[in-house]
């Protein structure tokens, strides 16, 4: 009925209103068959009750024939329309018909047998048929009752059970819908917490409402989990940590080495080259591990940073010197534009000059000669836009939501590029950590833009 993206408050609502409505056409068909059963049994004592009365006066007129006459058509006239007779067993009348109407109306063979209740279709009456005596002889009495009134009140109550069932379903409705909303809300509530949960806070835990239910059970049962994802990811950041300080050691030393071994004029030249490439892995690695050192100080300290107020603009400028000389080799065109000389900002100057210098090591990486790279500041009375555009290479639709991911690369094609893929994600972090937003918006061979939005003092 209710599928696909409809809440379970509006499909148990939807359930509820189902049930009760074959409740109710169950109850209102059970309530119409035992009226209809009420009112016939009602009829039935209304002619039993006539036909002793009708008994009563033959009995007492036994011996004067025409005061028995007389006293059966007053008898018969003043009480059911004048539908009454008196049958031999051969179905021939004991008496004379007492009004025209009884004269008239289709009476139903004669049961010998037994008493008999029958209703007439054609003309709309119950019958009853009773064995009685009339001077020693066998009759049987008959008495004839209209359905009209029984009928009308049959279908004045299927009118008021009709006309009743959608305010009845509506208020139904209604308040399953709130009681399942009610019954519901600590799951709105978990969820909501559920969802504010990720990798870089899992030390929270669900709310748990003491009810004693199964949603009690679930919020602890997810926090349970939550604890032992927690001490799994702290135990991984750990042995990052350790290992990314223990190798920094072996790695100096393996490059001081081989840095010794190319100052000695003695080597040969194969000797020399791979002392070379000896020195080129080493810094690459002791830049990856100190990218990895980065990022777990980062996990392990995440909220502590203390912040000073300082001038953005000569942030931007810093980053923007030190990718000039880069971008001069390459044959690619920096510029900057900077709308003012003064925007005061909460951060650490360091960690915002690494930020914008991993956005513009990014795009000399990823843009070919000759190509360009735009910088720009903007500043309004509540925060300040830094945009870094370059013309490169582009990132694909299927790439951007992961480019932010540790050590996520992108295609092949910009996989030829040296990196680990830790760059941004760290930018990701310095960004976190000073209250501004990063984005990115990018196009295959169309250029990628990143912006970064911070509050201004």
């Amino acid at each position: 009925m209710l599928k696909g993206r409809s809440s379970i408050s509006l499909r148990l609502t939807a359930w509820f209103a189902v049930i009760f409505l074959a409740g109710w056409v169950l109850f209102g068909a059970a309530m119409w068959i035992n009226l209809k059963r009420t009112l016939r049994n009602e009829r039935y004592l209304t002619l039993s009750r006539r036909l002793d009365r009708l008994q009563a006066l033959l009995n007492k007129s036994q011996d004067d024939a025409a005061a028995r006459s007389t006293n059966y058509r007053e008898f018969a006239r003043a009480t059911g329309g004048g539908l009454a007779e008196i049958f031999h067993p051969d179905g021939s009348r004991a008496l004379p018909s007492p009004t025209p109407a009884a004269q008239d109306f289709p009476w139903p063979a004669i049961n010998t047998t037994s008493e008999q209740f029958a209703y007439v279709p054609s003309r709309g009456f119950w019958v009853l048929t009773r064995r009685s005596s009339l001077n020693g002889q066998i009759v049987y009495l008959a008495a004839a009752s209209p359905q009209a009134e029984n009928q009308l009140v049959l279908d004045r109550f299927w009118e008021g059970l009709i006309a009743s069932t959608p305010i009845l379903l509506l208020i139904s409705s209604g308040c399953g819908y709130w009681l399942s909303r009610r019954a519901l809300k600590p799951v709105d509530r978990i969820t909501a917490a559920a969802r504010s949960i990720s990798i870089r806070n899992l030390s929270e835990r669900l709310p748990v409402a003491r009810t004693g239910d199964e949603i009690e059970r679930l919020a602890e049962t997810c926090n349970e989990m939550l604890a032992r994802l927690e001490a799994a990811v702290n135990q991984i950041k750990r042995f990052t940590a350790d290992a990314s300080h223990e190798l920094r050691g072996p790695l100096s030393f393996v490059r001081t080495v081989a840095e010794v071994a190319l100052r000695n004029s003695q080597a040969n030249a194969d000797s020399r080259q791979a002392f070379a490439d000896i020195v080129e892995e080493a810094t690459k690695a002791t830049v990856l591990l100190e990218d990895m050192l980065t990022l777990a100080r980062a996990d392990a300290e995440r909220g502590a940073s203390v912040f000073t107020e300082l001038n953005l603009v000569d942030v931007v400028e810093q980053a923007c010197d030190m990718a000039r000389p880069i971008a001069d080799e390459r044959n690619l065109s920096l510029t900057v534009s900077l709308g003012a000389q003064l925007v005061k900002v909460l951060g650490d100057f360091a960690t915002l000059r690494r930020l914008l210098w991993i956005l513009l090591d990014n795009a000399l990486k990823y843009t070919p000669a000759p190509g360009q790279i735009d910088v720009a500041l903007n500043a309004t009375s509540r925060r300040v836009t830094v945009t870094v555009r370059d013309s490169g290479a582009g990132i694909s639709a299927s790439d951007l939501p992961h480019i932010f991911e540790r050590f996520y690369r992108a295609d092949p094609s910009r996989s030829q590029i040296e990196g680990a893929g830790l760059g941004l994600s760290i930018a990701k972090w310095i960004a976190e950590i000073h209250h501004a937003d990063l984005t990115v918006a990018s196009e295959l061979n169309e250029g990628t833009i990143f912006q970064v939005v911070l509050p201004v003092c």
